[in-house]
């Protein structure tokens, strides 16, 4: 099996397609990555500006560059020595324009009686044998419906008739009373639902990949991408929505001979991948997490609680609490229709009626401290869960004595068993992720994907620990500091992880913005300056759209489902004031230039020891400049790639960036990192930490990769900066050296023997020194 040293994501739409990945080959392969890593290709929705919404899974999207581009780009990185990494999407398909979409177009057409019936997840019953399409805009809509061509319209929406289901003179609504859909109210669409979808989005239609015959259908070009050598690894998005992820992967390992696969699974603290996965790893949200908190400031926490507790009225948030409430908010709002189809799968024999049964299943997902199961591995889980809901609702002890037994089998025919675990991570996902990672704002770093918002920072030590595990049981699992999914780019939660060392500064400007344009929400106030300081400078449109989609996440002072146009006012207010108050944009200003030095090194630390640490590493598309983006789609914005490879050619002609500041910098410690992991792997092959001695010991983050190859690269980079400056420096702090190093970024040499820290750091923050010839 191939493995990559490492990958960049490339994010293809109609504006940057196959083709124009194609064109960047050469710029990649000389910024030292080993393969390319593309968003999903197969035909979407068209439009679609992810990929996401898969719509016809036999053909790669003429949009993207079709087979045509995808044969161009695989060419092209054959040519210069490169793998190719892509994103498939197994759990569902787009269905937002059923005309697009030949599957779901005959599913409603030929209802129960479709080839395609048994690839969607349908519960027929509850819908008296119909699907429920939630497009109207009120049940009275339903007389807007128009007959045309042969099809049922209702507006923009077309829709397939049935055979033999209309003939001149019939009304509308009598034809579409026939049909083997119903189109009903849009607000039914979570409680009345009645097909499986990808969290709660209606246009996005799950599929039962764990039928072999579907599996064939839906993996047949991508499995030809195997055979024929186009790829050389999958990544594989969403397995926790499967109804059998091991054998998903089991099977697609099998078929692809081999293939390197990673998996987006979300791993909270302390769960690791089921050994019974056969797959190298996942996409990285494990170790961002870990590479964010080794530089944030423990000795800010309490601090930084206490402005968060002044801006909710004194009280310091009990975060347990919140998600639970964050996501019965959830089971019992936009995705209730799942609950309620979890409570008709129980048995009459357990007395349970619908209701009560959904109520039950989701206080059990409420106290769910990871995404799902994969029973028989996490049967404790389930069974602590239970108990802690019956501790919090007594009322419901006796129904779920009666659940966890039915919820403990998913042998074939355990339907119930099975589709819990299905949902309970589509619950966290909205839950936490979505709702309670905006209402829990002391600081953004901390509410990043797969991460835990309690634990605050981490030490080098416990650092180390971690990284040690992850070179012993998944070392071609990925890392990553930025994804398409991220909540802040890399840089920005760089920045935004220097407020923890000055907290009581931060809560003055809070506290100075909210009397010059003050917002209602203080833990909203909280979580938007941090984003606007973070991504500072930005467009007005990109921080009022982020604005407005952070409250509405958020949902405490407005929602999606009903706006509160007063408050909006007031948001956009604020984001107003940081273009057209010159008190604002010049206390914010100056708050940025204050602390961007100790904002870059954070940001080049984090960069260094993400790229030389164990694991595949991942570079998101443009992040080898400084990128301070926001949530999608403020980090789906065009790459300039000219730029890009003109400053690479100037640092590999000698060019030094002007300081640390510059955006070169990043790119030069990048691209060497890079390059060596790529052109000398023997130099990975294990993982060691320094330690230094001195008053600033605790500010270095050291390691060395030394293994089983012998004498290894090493990394170092600084943490806390500026309570290393108010230290007064790095002084006499020293490490070690066995033997001769050279560093990477800038021709320097050291050692052997002892070294100060402020002789190897003199010119960036970081350093990646390699065994002298």
């Amino acid at each position: 099996m191939r493995t990559p040293a490492s990958t960049y994501r490339f994010q293809l739409n109609a504006d940057f397609t196959l083709f124009d990945a194609a064109a960047q080959i050469p710029y990649v392969k000389s910024l030292g990555i080993d393969w390319v890593y593309l968003s999903p290709i197969l035909t979407a929705e068209q439009g679609s500006t992810h990929g996401y919404d898969v719509t016809d899974p036999t053909t790669v999207d003429a949009e993207r560059g079709g087979p045509e581009g995808l044969a161009a780009l695989s060419r092209a990185a054959r040519e210069a020595g490169l793998g190719v990494l892509v994103d498939i999407v197994p759990n569902h398909m787009g269905v937002a324009t059923p005309r697009q979409n030949p599957w779901w177009w005959s599913l409603l057409q030929e209802g129960r009686q479709s080839p395609w019936a048994k690839a969607f997840d349908v519960d027929w019953a509850a819908g008296n044998n119909r699907v429920r399409i939630p497009v109207l805009g009120s049940a009275a809509d339903v007389d807007a419906l128009e007959i045309v061509d042969g099809e049922l319209h209702y507006y923009d929406h077309r829709f397939p008739l049935a055979a033999g289901s209309f003939a001149p003179g019939d009304s509308p609504r009598d034809v579409h009373d026939r049909q083997h859909y119903e189109l009903v109210d849009w607000r039914r669409a979570d409680v009345d639902l009645n097909y499986r979808r990808f969290f709660a989005v209606n246009t996005l239609a799950g599929v039962k990949v764990e039928d072999p015959d579907v599996f064939t259908h839906t993996h047949a070009e991508i499995l030809r991408w195997c055979q024929e050598g186009l790829v050389d690894g999958l990544r594989i998005d969403h397995p926790d929505g499967l109804a059998d992820p091991e054998g998903y992967l089991r099977r697609l390992r099998q078929q692809s001979g081999g293939k390197y696969l990673l998996i987006e699974k979300i791993l909270e603290p302390g769960e690791a991948l089921p050994d019974s996965f056969d797959c190298e790893g996942t996409t990285g949200y494990d170790a961002l997490a870990d590479l964010d908190r080794v530089f944030v400031e423990p000795a800010g926490q309490a601090e930084l609680d206490a402005v968060d507790a002044a801006l909710r009225g004194g009280q310091v948030p009990d975060y347990a609490l919140m998600i639970h409430d964050t996501k019965r908010r959830i089971t019992d709002g936009i995705l209730h229709s799942e609950m309620r189809r979890l409570g008709r799968l129980v048995p009459d024999s357990a007395g349970l009626g619908v209701d009560e049964a959904a109520d039950a299943l989701a206080e059990i997902i409420a106290a769910f401290p990871v995404y799902r199961t994969y029973l028989p591995q996490g049967a404790e889980i389930l069974r602590e869960a239970c108990a802690l809901a019956g501790r919090r609702r007594p009322e419901l002890q006796e129904a779920l004595a009666k659940l966890l037994p039915l919820l403990l089998q998913v042998g074939p025919g355990d339907e119930l068993g099975i589709r819990f675990q299905q949902t309970s991570g589509m619950v966290m996902a909205k839950g936490v992720e979505d709702t309670a990672f905006f209402r829990y704002t002391r600081l953004g770093t901390l509410t990043e994907v797969g991460a835990e918002p309690t634990e605050f920072a981490i030490t080098p030590t416990q650092f180390h620990e971690r990284m040690r595990s992850r070179q012993e049981n998944i070392p071609l699992s990925m890392t990553t500091l930025s994804t398409h999914d991220t909540k802040r780019s890399e840089d920005t939660r760089a920045r935004i992880s220097v407020l923890a060392e000055v907290a009581p500064e931060w809560g003055q400007f809070l506290q100075r913005m909210q009397q010059l344009a003050p917002l209602p929400d203080g833990p909203l106030a909280n979580l938007l300056w941090q984003a606007i300081y973070g991504a500072w400078p930005a467009s007005r449109e990109r921080l009022a759209g982020y604005a407005q989609k952070a409250a509405r996440e958020a949902g405490n002072s407005t929602d999606w489902l009903s706006p509160n146009e007063e408050f909006e006012k007031q948001l956009t207010a604020v984001v107003d004031a940081v273009f057209d108050n010159p008190e604002v944009a010049g206390e914010l200003e100056v708050l940025v230039e204050r602390l961007d030095a100790y904002a870059a090194s954070n940001a080049l630390s984090a960069k260094i020891v993400q790229l030389t640490a164990p694991g595949v590493p991942d570079v998101y598309q443009g992040t080898e400049f400084w990128d301070r983006s926001l949530t999608d789609p403020d980090n789906r914005r065009p790459v300039d790639y000219t730029a890009r490879q003109a400053a690479l050619r100037e640092l590999d002609e000698g060019m030094v960036p002007a300081s640390p500041l510059a955006q070169e910098s990043k790119l030069l410690l990048t691209s060497r990192a890079l390059r060596l992991r790529r052109d000398q792997p023997e130099l990975f092959s294990g993982y060691l930490p320094i330690e230094a001695a001195g008053s600033a010991a605790e500010h270095l983050i050291a390691f060395s990769r030394s293994g089983s190859a012998g004498a290894g690269a090493m990394t170092l980079a600084t943490r806390l900066p500026r309570g290393l400056e108010q230290k007064g420096g790095w002084k006499q702090t020293r490490i070690t050296l066995g033997l001769g190093m050279i560093d990477q970024l800038t021709g320097e040499s050291y050692g052997p023997g002892e070294v100060l820290v402020e002789h190897i750091l003199g010119n960036y923050p970081v350093a990646l020194l390699v065994p002298a010839a």
